[in-house]
């Protein structure tokens, strides 16, 4: 497996919000020996913020970051689900629509750039499930989760529309995905079924409906700790940062106490895999996670 080489889309958040994202994903490529070069270059996808305000220049930005990936030669690997489906917009998009791409190209000749659609454009989540392999990530664990029950909660952009994501998520079931599960499963932990884990966050409207953003997350968590979770797993930093920093905020709306450690989905397989403390970043969460490290290498 030593062969895959991806260009790694880090987005914004985990280059400054979630450090803990970028090398937790830096230590799995690592312990797996999957080749990574960073895009240095890139910039913001838009966040679904700048998509609503100007789509043309969403696409010219998320055009301008597969441009470096193509230079490359390489499949674009994104660390975000929001940055997933904005790029993905933009591919499809741009290959569905050729006066579209002319007019994007354009602009992007302005910086020596010319989209030409040739890579692909794939979570790290899917990544490691079909192209590295579960059963080949199985056979890497030095450290079971088997003392953990572990909540996969997908958050939305990873999974829906479902037409635009099943060439690069593996044709998962918007309804009852499955991907985060097998991976839990690979890594020996305990995955927990529960009606919320495809639901949304409310990262999206935390601005324009906060009380709604914060019934949507706390629901979410008191689900999770309902069904015995120890721990929620996400592979979407803007869940996480929903989910983990609000806790307080989010009991007090749901009537009770919220308190649970919500992981990064590299972090959980970091862990699996035997990385240091320190490459987890545990330490970097709000709600006290720390503890999960000792208590999986017991």
């Amino acid at each position: 497996m030593s062969n895959l080489h991806y260009a790694l889309f880090t987005g914004c958040t985990a280059k400054q919000s979630t450090p803990e994202l970028l090398s937790s994903t830096l230590a799995v490529a690592e312990k797996l020996g999957i080749e990574i070069t960073i895009l240095e270059e890139a910039s913001c996808c838009g966040a679904s913020h700048l998509q609503d305000f100007d789509e043309f220049l969403a696409h010219v930005l998320n055009a301008r970051n597969i441009c470096y990936a193509e230079k490359l030669g390489l499949t674009m690997i994104t660390i975000c689900n929001t940055c997933q489906l904005n790029s993905a917009m933009t591919k499809h998009a741009l290959d569905t629509d050729a006066d579209l791409k002319a007019r994007v190209n354009e602009k992007l000749a302005e910086v020596g750039l010319e989209y030409k659609g040739t890579s692909e454009i794939k979570h790290f989540l899917y990544a490691l499930t079909e192209d590295y392999g579960l059963a080949a990530i199985k056979d890497k664990v030095v450290t079971p989760l088997s003392n953990f029950n572990i909540a996969p909660f997908y958050g939305c952009h990873n999974i829906r529309p479902g037409e635009l994501h099943h060439s690069s998520n593996g044709n998962e079931n918007s309804y009852v995905p499955k991907s985060l599960d097998n991976l839990i499963d690979a890594l020996e932990g305990h995955p927990v079924d529960y009606d919320s884990k495809n639901k949304c966050c409310g990262f999206h409207v935390e601005l324009q409906a906060t009380h709604t953003s914060e019934v949507l997350a706390g629901n979410a968590l008191v689900d999770a700790i309902d069904n015995n979770a120890d721990m929620v797993v996400t592979p979407c930093p803007l869940c996480h940062l929903k989910m983990d920093t609000y806790q307080d905020d989010l009991g007090k709306v749901v009537g009770r106490d919220v308190e649970i450690p919500v992981l990064h989905m590299p972090q959980m397989v970091a862990l699996a895999l035997g990385a240091t403390e320190k490459e987890i970043g545990l330490n970097y969460h709000v709600q006290k996670a720390t503890q999960v490290f000792s208590e999986a290498t017991v």
